[in-house]
């Protein structure tokens, strides 16, 4: 398993973990009004909606981080998540309460009453996932030795033009990637989660949620404004995020 796999894993389950621990919290609170309900099937009602909420909270976070760096505007991310998130939800939460509780739907006028209580716990358990995911950035450099090497993947995508050339960095660009080397670059039709699977076995690293540096390109770091910079062959630069900042800088990138 790559690191990158390794990481998403890891991510998938970090939020189950969290959305079935919340889900235990409201249980024996008896958060919402549900008190009054015996244990057990209080608990399987709330483990089983947080569950359910945080299986959408993933897809609606795969959506959510490509247009925001959870790294660079936290807060952002997590409003937009609560927004993305809550709509849907409540009309889950809307029918699982009903048919659970009640053994029926409920009128359609009590969906508006779900929207504060789906937004508070929304907001509580995006906010955790956001935040304990900034701690574990995803490690995708490493020194390539000579008994481990094996074919990198990604440089059979190279346009024709490319083949053969050393790869200095790859820059997401809306759906596309554009790979530049040293004889120029080019795009392709790619993610970029998917583009550093494929150059394991090449050493380089992500340094922002749209840039995979190669460190040979690496000739020096700009900073400023509490940021860094690094400044690649052919007059490249590659920003660093704060995520990647630590990691990098321990590596000795700089």
């Amino acid at each position: 398993m790559t690191p990158l796999a390794a990481e998403r894993r890891r991510t998938f389950l970090r939020g189950l973990i969290v959305a079935v621990l919340a889900g235990v919290f409201l249980t024996v609170t008896g958060a919402f009004g549900t008190a009054g309900a015996p244990f057990v099937p209080r608990l399987i009602y709330w483990v089983m909606v947080l569950v359910l909420g945080g299986l959408w909270g993933h897809a609606c976070g795969a959506l959510v981080g490509r247009y925001l760096d959870s790294d660079e505007r936290p807060w952002l991310t997590i409003a937009a998540m609560v927004v993305v998130i809550t709509g849907p939800l409540c009309v889950m939460v809307w029918a699982a309460t009903g048919l659970f509780f009640a053994h029926r739907l409920y009128p359609l006028a009590v969906l508006p009453q779900l929207v504060a209580p789906v937004a508070v716990v929304t907001a509580a358990v995006t906010t955790l996932n956001v935040f304990l995911g900034r701690a574990r950035p995803v490690q995708t450099h490493a020194p390539v030795k000579a008994e481990t090497a094996r074919p990198v993947k990604f440089l059979d995508r190279l346009p024709l033009k490319l083949r053969g050339a050393a790869i200095r960095a790859v820059q997401a660009e809306d759906h596309y990637l554009r790979i530049h080397t040293d004889r120029g670059s080019d795009l392709i039709l790619m993610r970029l989660s998917d583009a550093v699977e494929e150059l394991e076995g090449l050493e380089g690293a992500q340094t922002h949620r749209s840039w995979w540096v190669a460190r040979d390109a690496v000739r020096g770091v700009e900073r400023g404004d509490g940021r860094a910079t690094l400044m690649l062959d052919g007059g490249l630069s590659a920003p660093v995020s704060r995520r990647y900042a630590r990691m990098l800088r321990d590596a000795d990138w700089w």
